[in-house]
């Protein structure tokens, strides 16, 4: 019941017609109640000026999946900043993306898709942090340290900071 299907377009021809397909498919459908509860909560159609607006829209919303249902699709792709999955016209449409195409599908949901990606292979890589610095280049950190841990009401990480400070001066 939290599903979305949003549709962003300049055509307001477009929007009539899917409108009245989807009314149509619905009354078809086996699961109306969820699907009804889903298209009146939390989907629509939204009229835009031209597709450049569409997709600062779409991008704004960070989508689990964006379908580009335009001509040359591929062309707009450097539009999109923000989706889980990018699905590149009626061909590639988004059951196949669900069950039998492309990677993993644990996607980035709530607009996630923002600051995260897919499930994908580097999430099962561990990465270790290393830090290694010359007592010029600690020295020279030090002051920055100790305002930064200080604005942030780390006390102890300050005089830290600073404790290393006196002992190079």
């Amino acid at each position: 019941m939290l599903a979305s299907a949003i549709l962003l377009t300049p055509s307001v021809a477009l929007a009539e017609r899917v409108n009245a397909v989807v009314e149509r498919r619905v009354a078809q459908l086996s699961r109306q109640e969820i699907l009804q509860v889903s298209l009146s909560n939390r989907s629509g159609i939204v009229l835009v000026n031209d597709l450049p607006q569409a997709f600062e829209l779409a991008n704004a919303y960070a989508p689990e999946h964006l379908c580009l249902l335009v001509e040359d699709a591929f062309n707009w792709v450097g539009y999109v900043q923000h989706a889980g999955g990018v699905f590149l016209g009626e061909q590639s449409y988004e059951v196949l993306g669900d069950y039998v195409a492309g990677p993993s599908h644990s996607m980035p949901t709530g607009g996630s898709a923002r600051f995260a990606s897919p499930l994908n292979v580097l999430d099962f890589v561990k990465i270790v942090s290393l830090v290694g610095l010359t007592a010029q280049g600690a020295a020279e950190l030090s002051r920055q340290a100790a305002i930064l841990a200080q604005a942030e009401h780390l006390d102890a990480h300050a005089a830290a900071a600073r404790a290393r400070l006196k002992e190079d001066a």
